[in-house]
């Protein structure tokens, strides 16, 4: 059955990423143009479940479309995952007279977006906000970009040493089970490989970077490496290590950017995007939307089912990794 709205909830859950608050700004705004009101929802689910409830106006979010981080703050909370906790979500909503939900994060949070829909018949609506940029039906997710943009940035300085010394830097990056952050930052800074969950084959990554190398004159190099484990320890360290036992007459160091990645001011493109997926939540709310995920494909906004976007692949371009195996040589 169809409600009427009139008091729209929005939090940002999971890690923080750049944009966010240029998503709340948008959604804010875009609810009062419809004369509805917006509370927000502090330390994301955490802050649901203990009403940390607080009222948000167009001048609550004024002068912050330029700050990276969440001025909702965002938190890890188990008491979610209970039915218990959840129930106790939904009976501060009903107290405060939220009709609908507005959740900007990523996969862990549009799952309990979309468990808690499921269970109290919610209208949710997602907006993809991770730097990971893994959630399948959208082409970017809010704060992709500025963290791709940071680690070419942290690359260029490193690359000096690299040439300097002769070494070979294994620089490591987040994206445990995608890696579209290690594998475009490598095209962009120029790097000589990149070591991605999506690489999983018979074929040994690390051999097969040490190969390409022999063919070619240079005597330092880049290699950007997503962090998902090997062996108990994080990639870049795995291979580093491999490189001292295996090929000793290589000198390999580590840098593992760790948060720097999630900091700093958006980038336009995030600024915009984020602005456009704000505005499409309240527009999809309008149009009896629920429980989908905003995203955007070929620059058009899109509505993707929660449940898809959280349960399938978003495959990485094949043709990204052949480009970097010809353009470093």
């Amino acid at each position: 059955m169809e409600r009427h709205i009139n008091t729209i909830g929005v939090l940002t859950s999971g890690g923080d990423a750049p944009g966010m608050n240029a998503a709340i700004r948008a959604v804010v705004r875009s609810a009062r143009a419809h004369d509805i009101n917006v509370i927000g929802v502090m330390r994301g689910y955490f802050g649901l479940i203990e009403k940390e409830f607080i009222k948000l106006t167009s001048s609550s979010v004024s002068n912050t479309i330029q700050r990276g981080g969440t001025i909702l703050k965002t938190a890890r909370c188990t008491a979610f995952l209970t039915s218990e906790g959840r129930k106790k979500a939904y009976d501060n909503m009903v107290e405060a007279g939220i009709d609908a939900l507005v959740v900007i994060g990523g996969n862990g949070s549009l799952t309990g977006a979309q468990l808690f829909a499921r269970e109290y018949d919610l209208p949710i609506i997602g907006l993809p906000g991770t730097i990971d940029n893994d959630l399948y039906g959208t082409d970017s997710t809010i704060g992709y970009d500025t963290a791709l943009n940071t680690i070419v940035d942290c690359v260029d300085k490193i690359r000096d040493t690299a040439n300097s010394h002769d070494r070979i830097f294994f620089i490591e990056v987040m994206g445990r089970d995608a890696g579209f952050l290690a594998q475009n930052s490598a095209i962009a800074s120029g790097a000589e490989a990149a070591i991605i969950p999506e690489g999983k084959t018979d074929v040994d990554q690390l051999a097969e970077f040490i190969e390409r190398g022999k063919r070619k004159s240079k005597n330092s190099a880049i290699v950007l490496v997503s962090e998902a484990q090997k062996d108990g320890v994080g990639g870049a360290l795995y291979y580093a290590d491999r490189i001292q036992k295996e090929y000793p007459q290589f000198d390999a160091r580590v840098t593992i950017l760790g948060h720097l990645q999630r900091g700093g001011s958006p980038t336009a493109y995030d600024r915009i995007l984020a602005s456009r997926m704000g505005y499409a939540a309240i527009e999809a709310l309008m149009e009896g939307q629920r429980n989908v995920m905003i995203g955007i494909k070929n620059d058009e906004i899109v509505y993707v089912p929660i449940s898809r976007a959280i349960k399938m692949d978003k495959p990485i371009n094949k043709e990204l990794i052949s480009v970097l195996n010809v353009l470093s040589m």
